[in-house]
């Protein structure tokens, strides 16, 4: 029966894990149109929901640490 709920409770873990596991794109630096000058940087891939952003309240930056402020209008 300890094995059981222990293997529950790792595949809970386990999943816990994946389903906040951050998919990366490395940015390269560039500079904008109005001269601005910006650092290579790591974001979320691009798809099509607002809520697995890393800005988004309730998400946070796994580089950075920071935590998403944005809320979905």
């Amino acid at each position: 029966m300890k094995k059981l709920i222990l293997l529950m409770m790792s595949a809970v873990l386990a999943l816990s894990f994946a389903g906040s596991a951050s998919a990366a794109t490395k940015v390269k630096s560039y500079t904008k149109k109005n001269g601005t000058q910006v650092q290579s940087h790591n974001r979320s891939n691009k798809d099509k929901s607002f809520k697995n952003n890393w800005s988004t309240k309730g998400n946070t930056n796994p580089y950075t640490g920071k935590k998403g402020t944005k809320t979905h209008k």
